[in-house]
């Protein structure tokens, strides 16, 4: 039998993502009382500018006092979507501390404070689902944290932020520069006037931290994760990536360590192999890769952001939030019981794609091979073009540490011989 009197939600904020929970809420409101087993009523907007429109919201729901929305007591869930660290973390808090769950879109806080946030969610026996704040529509935090529970996590590596996908598509498949391609996606939406946080890494670098703390059962902050963005990317690391058959793409990637007792946790640009399931990764979707023991390798894919995608991840954490509520029943909370050690970017392992110019005479490549071999930093394949006394040198090496490359391009930038460092890329999916 349904309960008639209904759980009470508070939403903060009503932008994109913000007014399509609503929507959502409105439009299928029959379908989620059935789900759930008792009516959800939105029972106040939180909003920084009440005079914009808000479609279906009711003006009497409009409010520009967060605070005493999430305080007024008769608030089961609060959904936040304003993102941002404060007043967010503020406003979270006091609702765990007034009983409210809470259902987050919010990377940024969740990268930087979630463990604190989980604390208050158990302390005040509150639930705190946020499987929208990374990757969107994808379900991928539900199945890391609860189907694939019994299992060992390995290492997650996908493409988290469409943004960066978008112009780097554009870049290999129309020959796009970074600007052109930047201003492409910004006409389109998907980048943000000041698209930053996208394609500087910081957004994909909050959501490998989400990953890593969630795969490996340990807390890893924003501050932990090792981040580089994609406005360093050129045409010809674009060109050079097609030559040797591979795409690049802005990868986060999330490894435990082959002896068990640490994990990396980075984003930056890569060479993927043309075969490689996230090479054909288009436009602004996303795609995740997950590797465990037990369950061998499992692909998420999907639309990672935009109003609607996210808003179904949202309203899969409400029903969820909705449900516990309702039977008196608290979620699975934070699982840091591994307390594993988060190494240093120089720690990773990888491949790397280096591009020299240099003085195209005879005994320069045995002198760069020599500072590689000084270095313990072994080479795979070597290219080599030279014209009117300049050449460029193109060396991949097999999987060495960051800082021993680091160190062997410190070296070969002292050489008399090499007249720079055109570019640096790392190879992964090999």
């Amino acid at each position: 039998m349904m309960r008639t009197r209904p759980l009470k939600v508070a939403l903060l904020g009503c932008g994109v993502v913000g007014s399509e929970v609503a929507r959502i809420l409105t439009t299928n409101a029959d379908d989620l009382a059935a789900r759930v087993g008792a009516p959800i009523e939105l029972a106040g907007v939180a909003v920084r500018r009440p005079g914009r429109a808000r479609g279906q919201v009711p003006a009497e729901l409009v409010t520009t006092d967060a605070t005493a929305l999430v305080k007024r007591g008769d608030i089961d869930v609060v959904v936040e979507v304003i993102g941002g660290i404060e007043p967010a973390r503020s406003l979270l808090t006091t609702a765990f501390e007034h009983g409210a769950s809470v259902v987050s879109a919010n990377k940024a806080l969740l990268a930087e404070d979630g463990a604190a946030l989980h604390a208050a969610a158990q302390k005040h026996g509150a639930d705190l689902y946020y499987e929208a704040a990374v990757a969107g529509a994808i379900p991928l935090l539900r199945p890391l944290r609860e189907s694939l529970a019994g299992d060992e996590v390995n290492r997650v590596l996908g493409i988290v932020n469409g943004t960066t996908n978008f112009i780097l598509d554009r870049m290999d498949s129309a020959g796009s520069g970074y600007s052109e391609a930047l201003d492409e996606a910004t006409a389109l939406g998907y980048a943000e006037a000041d698209p930053t946080a996208d394609v500087e890494g910081f957004d994909a670098a909050a959501k490998a931290a989400i990953l890593a703390s969630i795969a490996f059962h340990t807390r890893v902050r924003l501050d932990d994760v090792h981040r580089e963005g994609i406005t360093e990317v050129t045409a010809a690391d674009i060109v050079s990536a097609r030559r040797m058959g591979r795409t690049v793409k802005l990868l986060a990637i999330c490894e435990r360590a082959a002896d068990g007792r640490s994990v990396t946790a980075r984003v930056h640009p890569a060479m993927i192999p043309l075969s490689h399931p996230l090479a054909s990764v288009r436009e602004a979707y996303n795609a995740v890769f997950v590797e465990s023991e037990a369950a061998g390798q499992l692909m998420f894919y999907g639309q990672g952001a935009g109003g609607s995608p996210t808003a179904s991840a949202v309203l899969g954490d409400l029903v969820a939030a909705c449900r516990n509520k309702l039977n008196g029943a608290v979620g699975p909370g934070e699982s840091a019981y591994a307390r594993l050690a988060v190494s240093p970017m120089g720690r990773a392992v990888t491949r790397y794609h280096i591009s020299l110019d240099v003085a195209d005479k005879p005994g320069v490549l045995a002198q760069v091979a020599t500072v590689f071999a000084e270095h313990g930093v072994s080479i795979d394949t070597v290219r080599q073009q030279g014209k009117d006394g300049e050449a460029s040198l193109v060396v991949v090496t097999h999987r060495a540490h960051d800082a021993a490359l680091s160190a062997t391009v410190e070296t070969l930038r002292r050489l008399d011989t090499v007249r720079g460092v055109a570019s640096i890329m790392r190879v992964e999916g090999e």
